[in-house]
């Protein structure tokens, strides 16, 4: 297998500003509501951003318990059962998009679940074009910012729907 070629998409920006954990849950309770099959994001940020926080709480909002969910820095792919099924990935231990794509990583991303690949900067490479990037600063120590891209109708349609809800505290 070899990693995909990314072609040059329109891009729609949003930004999230978290104060607290609770802030966390509350945009990942609505980014689950607000994904559709396919959907494909890319969680990039720090060591402790919180891109295990964040899909825990999405996890939450398709309807999995967030206690369920754990970091799949070992088993690299965990799955969970919810409104949607999460394919939940963790490309830090990978050398590069080809290890990605050799999971058998591809297949899952054509699913119509939901991916959701932390350190998904090391495997740029196999994402689909129309993913939606989730770069995570870290501000304080309890407060983060998420600024979200999408790069097709898919990403950018969650985008629109996360703008709808107004979701910032």
């Amino acid at each position: 297998m070899t990693a995909k070629k990314r072609a040059a998409s329109p891009l729609t920006r949003w930004q999230f500003n978290s104060d607290s954990e609770d802030d966390t849950s509350l945009l990942g309770e609505v980014l689950g509501r607000a994904l559709v099959p396919g959907t494909t994001m890319a969680l990039v940020g720090d060591l402790g951003a919180g891109k295990t926080r964040l899909v825990q709480a999405i996890a939450e909002g398709l309807g999995v318990d967030r206690r369920a969910v754990t970091s799949p820095s070992f088993t690299l792919i965990q799955e969970y059962l919810g409104r949607l099924p999460i394919y939940h990935f963790d490309a830090y231990r990978l050398h590069d998009s080809d290890d990605f794509l050799n999971l058998g990583a591809d297949e899952l991303l054509e699913s119509d679940g939901v991916c959701l690949i932390e350190w998904a900067d090391h495997v740029t490479a196999a994402l689909p074009d129309d993913a939606l990037r989730v770069e995570i600063e870290i501000t304080r120590p309890t407060s983060r910012v998420f600024r979200f891209s999408g790069s097709g109708p898919k990403s950018n349609a969650v985008i629109g729907r996360l703008n709808e809800r107004n979701v910032n505290p």
